[in-house]
Order: structure tokens, then C-alpha cells, then sequence
């Protein structure tokens, strides 16, 4: 498959580039800074752009989006809409400008995360954008068929315990490889409208 994936330098993205292009896919990393072509989802504009350059492809998988972490005295409207753009309307907007550049049998794998069902102080604006990512693929899965759409909500990454970890107290780590693994189900399987948790 030729597969499209934004976010590919970052932890996560890394691990899921490296996935895919060991099961024979070809990848086309995009990424803000890095990647084989840059563009900031964020940006409507970009993405637009983004299409052009790319043409078709068979499958979309976004493992970027940042929210800011603050306690919830602390976090102003600017932080909820910086959450907002940044991981919730960036990838609506993903979705919705590639419905017709990705193959008609093809898939969109988006990211959420265990925030969303599992709350840490200080993550009010995450778990808000990963609620929303997830009620948003459940409702586009039924629009969108027979393209394909999944989450994948993972918890935090094994491999960033020693920056994270003490904000996770109690929360059982996943490895990026069991983070990738979900990612292939979603882009190989057949189902649709799921939260993928590794």
C-alpha cells in the first residue's frame, strides 16, 4: 500500500513508519519540520497543499497532534483552542480534505489517547481532545464507508517513562511495538469506527 503518515519523527510515528515499511508498504512522511514533505495539518492551507503533492494514496495514518498539560486553574480558553486545533479540527480536517485522495477501499487511522478514558490531573484539555477524536471516528465511520476510519488510543509509551512516567501513577505502560501493532490492524484489517487500544 502507499500510505501517507504524519508525525513519523516523532516516538510513536518512528515506530509506525519503521512497522509498515518492514511489512513491504510505501511510506510518505510528513512532518512540520521533517519528513518527505512538510506540512502542518493544522493549517488548512498546508493541507491542501499536502494533496497536491501527494495525489492518492491507500491509506492515511496521523500519529501527531500536541495539547498543552496544565492544572485545570492554570488552563485558559487559548489552551482548550490550541488542543482543539492542534490534535481535534487537525485531524477532522485531515479526514475531511482527503476523503477524495484516499483509494475508495482505503483507511484514515487517527490518534487519541488513554486520557480520554482515563483522566491525569493536569490533562483536562487532553482528555477533552481525545474524547472528541474518538466520537468523531465513530460518526464519520458511518458516512465514510466503504473508506475505513480508526483511533488508536494508547496509554503512555514505555519508552517515555523516565519523562513521563511520574505523571502516569499507576497506569500500565504500552511498548511502541504493541503502539504499531495497532496501527497495522487499523491500516490491513477490515474494521471501522474503532478505538484501537494497544
Amino acid at each position: 500500500m502507499r500510505i501517507l503518515i504524519i508525525g513519523a519523527s516523532g516516538k510513536a510515528g518512528a515506530a509506525v513508519h519503521h512497522t509498515l515499511t518492514e511489512r513491504g508498504h510505501e511510506l510518505i512522511s510528513v512532518g512540520r519540520t521533517s519528513g518527505d514533505i512538510r506540512c502542518d495539518i493544522a493549517d488548512p492551507d498546508s493541507l491542501e497543499q499536502l494533496w497536491q503533492r501527494t495525489g492518492g494514496v491507500d491509506a492515511v495514518v496521523n500519529a501527531a497532534g500536541d495539547v498543552p498539560y496544565r492544572p485545570l486553574a492554570d488552563l485558559k480558553p487559548g489552551d482548550y483552542l490550541s488542543a482543539f486545533n492542534s490534535k481535534i479540527l487537525s485531524q477532522i480536517n485531515l479526514v475531511r480534505t482527503g476523503l477524495d485522495h484516499v483509494n475508495p477501499r482505503g483507511s484514515f487511522t487517527l490518534i487519541s489517547g488513554i486520557l480520554a478514558r482515563e483522566p491525569i490531573v493536569t490533562g483536562a484539555a487532553a482528555a477533552v481532545a481525545g474524547g472528541a477524536v474518538e466520537s468523531f471516528v465513530r460518526a464519520a465511520a458511518l458516512e465514510i464507508s466503504p473508506q475505513r476510519i480508526n483511533a488508536v488510543s494508547p496509554s503512555v509509551f514505555t519508552e517515555s517513562l523516565d519523562d513521563y512516567g511520574t505523571f502516569f501513577p499507576g497506569f500500565v505502560p504500552v511498548d511502541l511495538s504493541e503502539v504499531a501493532r495497532a496501527y497495522v490492524k487499523s491500516v490491513e484489517g477490515a474494521g471501522t469506527g474503532q478505538v484501537l487500544v494497544p
